[in-house]
């Protein structure tokens, strides 16, 4: 007995067998999380260290490499990249799709365990590192601010209370930051007054340091009672920090007051978001794999009215960007699209059949097939996204094709003359095999799509198990319910009356099928004209194959726009703000935008204090003309026109492919072991890729013109005058504590607080210079500066309102006793535009200074006729923090 005949005769079985299939196909589509694309786990790890102070060749010599040898030995690597900033290193390791991302953690741990004794001992903590999925994307942001309260309480509402709430909910993997104002004091030291008093940066930092701690110190415990101790060792406000002693001079204790300023601050001065025109801070909640994305943000936003009756009066929260919204509508829209193709192919089964029992019957397979594949794909594991639905829409077409073989074959039957009962025993019996062999040879085409390897085959793997479980249900219904209702639903051919719409639509196929032979007739009358068209089809088909343009996925519409802004490389975190919020003026113009967010400073993908981002919400696509591509061709010449600014802007991808969020969506990485000619040849093909057509917003991530200015110690000297030779090396900038040698050579470290004044030290008669200017922005291993082992000795090209008084730091420099063989080059055109490094000879104004030479010659110094401009930045130099 055949199952078709089996069902036949056990009508009950066959409907409980299909009602199973719906009703597990129902549960398991309300349990089905719902995505924009298939679940893909790219296995990677994002490892960060930072070393406050320290130079990017510092970071790269003694961090990064270290870091990256032993990471080269973990097994299933598939990349590594890093990036070196002043102070901070961030490698980013991608590992083979087919490579276990908790195994892969437990592997980078071991390697930065075994790289721990070759890092420099100065750093503030061990590298730490983090699993991440490039592909994911944050997919809700919020923003607080206050126009009356302190960016530092709006911070305590966001981070503390906020993100963790939203931590906890279902789905929610991460809360990311932007724009952190956290609560801290900042000690400004004014080097004269420590000088005065004998005291030095070293020996104030460690004064501070160990007046505040918050360290247990147990309790008292009696015959009776038992009493706990606390103290007050912790400072938290500036007023506390100004009455601290931090030492003993002739009998009398000298406070910090004395010697220097104590103001409440936040932690980084230098990161900047806001919120529209708004300071703000901004939250930004990424989903755990295979997390559904729409119910995940519907409770964040159930949670928020609740959230926002406990903020002050003075705190708003706004939504900025919503990517729940644009996933349901276009989950919506495929819905629609399975649907409609549903009902067409039902219209199409109705208008050949001319018969409404008989169009019921294959009818019903294309329902209960659907239905029923979504209990494989919650079995697999499975998301509702755009190539889930796509998979289904295709099946519509094939799970009908095996009930109308079915179908056909018992209707040919009855026709004979034969009951329905007999017509569907026998047409079953005979046609079983075919629809067997046809449900094979369907699935054996998504054989290969099921077993592709790499990214492709990661997304399409779910595309094609679905469609195989659509294609395999529709074949069981067909062998089963299909011939069950043929024998108890269709009328003998007797009982058959044919109604106007039969008689209509005869009518018509006749003319259809006559029309048709007349074709043939033609076509087989000529032979090599058809052979030729057929030619002709397969020439065009190349052509029109290579006149097509290539993708990865095609572009969308999500309604947000990235944009990526960068300043010049000596430009200061104040000009970038201010230049950057003419770009948000621009942004906010736009008729197609509903809001935006704007970032400035080092933090997550922005590795320097010169760079920023801006997240753009669009209108809704109905309510705005132009997608998200022609409104970045609206911005693009109008972001252009602002100087010292450069924007990028691009439509991010529904899937991101690599370790690290850029400015681009397509990278070229240069390789070479020639460090010297590394750097040529990249900036000779960054200006030929420039002038290849269709190329926008082309840039590197070598950045090395930085201006900086360069101190020579003469260690023999210093360590005769001062018995440690690394003391002088402290200089006092925004920073830490001292830190270590790099490859044997020392590098400036900033001890804590900030230096103002005239920028000499108490051993400045030993080469000590207490105050240095210039930064290095994203300076790779290999620069000159590695091989001096302090900064690159370039000139000091920047506008004082840039350098923060970089001139009048070098006319006081020049005021010192600087060691005999080391020179001071410093080049700056006034308060104008900031100069670049290829314009530091040719500077109108150039104050070159040199010391005193190894025989004993004076100083000799090369001067222009502008005497006012080098005591008008002398004074501003003196005044700078």
């Amino acid at each position: 007995m055949t199952l078709a005949e089996l069902c036949i005769r056990r009508p009950v079985m066959t409907t409980l067998l299909m009602a199973a299939f719906v009703i597990f196909g129902l549960g398991a589509y309300r349990l089905l999380p719902v995505s924009e694309l298939p679940n893909v786990d790219f296995p990677t790890v994002s490892v960060s260290a930072s070393l406050p102070g320290a130079s990017p060749e510092t970071m790269a010599a003694a961090v990064a490499t270290p870091l990256e040898g032993q990471f080269s030995t973990i097994a299933g690597l598939d990349s590594m990249t890093s990036v070196s900033s002043q102070g901070s290193t961030r490698v980013t390791l991608q590992f083979n799709l087919d490579r276990d991302i908790d195994a892969a953690a437990q592997d980078v741990q071991a390697a930065i365990s075994a790289a721990t004794r070759r890092l420099p001992p100065g750093m503030p903590s061990p590298p730490s590192f983090r699993k991440v999925n490039p592909a994911d994307s944050p997919v809700f942001y919020m923003a607080l601010y206050s126009e009356t309260l302190p960016a530092t309480t709006v911070n305590e509402y966001a981070e503390t209370q906020l993100a963790q709430r939203i931590s906890t909910l279902a789905g929610v993997a991460q809360v990311n930051v932007f724009g952190a104002q956290k609560k801290a004091v900042r000690i400004q030291v004014d080097p004269d007054r420590l000088q005065a008093r004998g005291i030095g940066l070293d020996e104030l930092q460690r004064a501070i340091s160990s007046a505040n701690v918050n360290q247990p110190v147990g309790s008292f415990d009696g015959g009776a009672q038992t009493v706990a101790i606390r103290t007050n060792g912790q400072l938290k406000t500036a007023a506390e920090y100004r009455t601290l002693v931090v030492a003993w001079r002739n009998g009398a204790p000298v406070r910090l007051e004395d010697v220097a300023g104590a103001v409440d601050g936040v932690e980084n001065e230098k990161v900047a978001t806001r919120f529209r025109d708004k300071r703000a801070i901004v939250l930004a909640v990424q989903r755990q794999p295979g997390a559904n994305t729409v119910a995940m943000v519907q409770g964040i936003r159930a949670m928020l009215p609740a959230f926002r009756e406990s903020l002050p009066a003075g705190i708003h929260l706004d939504i900025l960007y919503d990517r729940s919204e644009t996933i349901h509508h276009s989950i919506v829209d495929v819905q629609f699209t399975l649907l409609l193709a549903a009902f067409l192919v039902v219209l199409v089964i109705l208008l050949f059949l001319r018969n409404f029992s008989a169009t019921v019957i294959p009818a019903l397979a294309l329902p209960i097939s659907v239905i029923g594949t979504f209990a494989f794909m919650y079995a697999f594991g499975f998301s509702l996204d755009s190539l889930s639905l796509l998979a289904l829409t295709l099946a519509v077409g094939f799970v009908v094709d095996d009930a109308i073989v079915m179908l056909e074959n018992i209707v040919r039957h009855i026709e004979r003359g034969e009951t329905p009962w007999q017509a569907a025993l026998k047409g079953s019996r005979e046609i079983g095999f075919t629809i067997i062999s046809m449900t094979v040879s369907l699935i054996a085409v998504f054989i290969p799509v099921l077993f592709m390897g790499g990214i492709v085959g990661r997304l399409l793997h779910e595309f094609a198990v679905t469609i195989c479980a659509a294609i395999l249900v529709s074949g069981i219904v067909s062998l089963t319910l299909t011939p069950m209702l043929c024998s108890r639903y269709l009328k003998a051919h007797a009982e058959q009356k044919p109604s106007r719409f039969f008689d209509w639509t005869e009518a018509k196929f006749k003319a259809l099928l006559q029309a048709y032979e007349r074709s043939l007739d033609w076509t087989l009358a000529r032979p090599r004209l058809m052979l030729g068209v057929f030619i002709g089809t397969l020439l065009l088909t190349g052509v029109l194959y290579k006149l097509t343009a290539r993708d990865f996925l095609p572009g969308g519409d999500t309604g947000q726009i990235i944009a990526f802004t960068e300043g010049a490389q000596d430009a200061s975190f104040a000009s970038v703000v201010t230049r950057q919020r003419e770009a948000a003026a621009i942004i906010a113009k736009d008729p197609n935008v509903q809001a935006f967010m704007s970032t400035v400073g080092a933090g997550g993908s922005r590795p320097t204090a010169n760079t920023g981002t801006m997240f753009i919400t669009l209108k809704p696509r109905g309510e705005r003309d132009l997608n998200a591509d022609e409104v970045i061709q609206q911005l693009r010449p109008k972001l252009a026109n602002i100087e010292g600014l450069k924007v990028s802007l691009q439509n991010p991808p529904a899937i991101r492919i690599g370790g690290q969020l850029t400015s681009a969506q397509y990278q070229y990485t240069l390789q070479s072991t020639d460090i010297v000619e590394l750097y040529d040849w990249a900036d000779v093909l960054l200006e030929k890729v420039r002038e290849l057509p269709g190329f926008v917003d082309v840039a590197s991530n070598l950045n090395i013109s930085s201006p900086t200015l360069v101190l020579d110690v003469d260690r023999d000297r210093l360590a005769a005058g001062c018995g440690d030779e690394r003391a002088p090396h402290h200089a006092g900038t925004d920073g830490q504590s001292p830190g270590p040698a790099a490859g044997g050579d020392d590098f400036l470290q900033p001890a804590a607080g900030r230096v103002a004044g005239r920028g000499r030290g108490p051993h400045s008669r030993h080469g000590r210079y207490a105050q240095f200017a210039g930064h290095a922005h994203h300076r790779p291993a290999g620069h000159r500066a590695s091989l001096r082992g302090i900064l690159p000795r370039h000139g000091l090209a920047a506008a004082d309102r840039h350098s923060g008084g970089l001139s009048g730091a070098g006319h006081s420099l020049r005021e010192l006793p600087a060691p005999a063989h080391h020179s001071l080059g410093i080049a700056g055109g006034g308060a104008g535009r900031p100069a670049h490094a290829a314009d530091l000879q040719d500077q109108p104004r150039a104050v070159r200074l040199r010391g005193r030479d190894h025989a004993g010659g004076d100083r000799e110094e090369e001067r222009d006729h502008d005497d006012r401009l080098c005591s008008a930045t002398a004074a501003r130099g003196r005044a700078a923090l």
